[in-house]
């Protein structure tokens, strides 16, 4: 299995795709959200593509929905990713020795507190964590720390000399699994994606939640997007969870008279934490 993620070797999105389809996968590693998107169609390349789409925390990366909406990919599966900072080092080094610490902004913001504790240390933003990492590796950086994942650790042969520095400590994750194929859906599934539009009515976007709300559909997640070619009007992505299929085909049916425009982009099962 080939999996094309956002990052280098060794990051969250990696830690995520092994958490979907295990440790035995090839990564494709791409330097940005839309080079990922674009090697995932190319079935040359990569079989499917992992892709951050929440968190918890810090809440929707909206620019990654518009970029599945207009990509023709399909949603087939999601995996929850609990967010792990630790600081890493190369071996012998400790927390006293480090002058320096190296990782991606949010990865700093994440460990603030943890790292206001020792105000001696440099700050050094990069462009990812698992890239701190290796540059730690690679260059030999004495006196330089990197936070990252476990993994990053693994890989690069670093020893981890503070665990869990993160501030907030329900910090999570989702990614979805996108593929350009789409795939039969497995009697399991209990969650769907779909975006769709309402006619620009006063209360056209309420009769369609009235409706998912009596088809006994949970609407786990909503989030609106305006249409550049129609001001003031907006679509809409929302992730629904149902008891079956059947369940699911009933709610649908009963929302798309109500829309302008209905598409699913994925029915799937609703993914696990790692």
């Amino acid at each position: 299995m080939r999996v094309a993620i956002q990052g280098f070797e060794g990051c969250f999105h990696q830690i995520a795709a092994q958490g979907y389809y295990g440790k035995n996968i090839e990564i494709e590693c791409c330097a940005s959200f839309p080079e990922l998107v674009k090697k995932a169609k190319q079935q040359q390349v990569a079989d499917v593509g992992v892709m951050a789409i929440e968190n918890s925390i810090a809440g929707s990366i909206l620019p990654n929905y518009s970029l599945l909406k207009n990509s023709g990919l399909h949603v087939i599966g999601e995996v929850y990713l609990h967010i792990k900072q630790h600081l890493m080092v190369l071996p012998g080094q400790k927390l006293e020795d480090i002058r320096e610490v190296h990782s991606h902004h949010m990865a700093l913001l994440q460990c603030a507190d943890f790292l206001e504790k020792y105000p001696h240390m440099k700050l050094v933003e990069t462009e990812d964590t698992a890239l701190s990492a290796k540059h730690v590796q690679q260059k030999k950086l004495k006196s330089t720390a990197a936070i990252a994942g476990k993994l990053a650790a693994e890989i690069y042969g670093l020893e981890i000399i503070a665990p869990n520095i993160h501030t907030i400590k329900n910090n999570y994750t989702r990614f979805l699994v996108i593929s350009p194929n789409g795939v039969t859906p497995e009697p399991e599934a209990n969650k769907a994606s779909v975006y769709f539009q309402t006619s620009h009515e006063r209360g056209s976007l309420a009769k369609v939640l009235t409706q998912v709300a009596q088809a006994g559909i949970n609407l786990s997640k909503i989030q609106s997007f305006p249409m550049p070619t129609k001001e003031w009007n907006y679509y809409f992505h929302a992730d629904f969870e149902f008891e079956n299929l059947e369940h699911f085909e009933r709610g649908i049916s009963k929302i798309e008279p109500l829309t302008e425009h209905l598409k699913v982009l994925g029915i799937y099962k609703k993914g696990n934490t790692h």
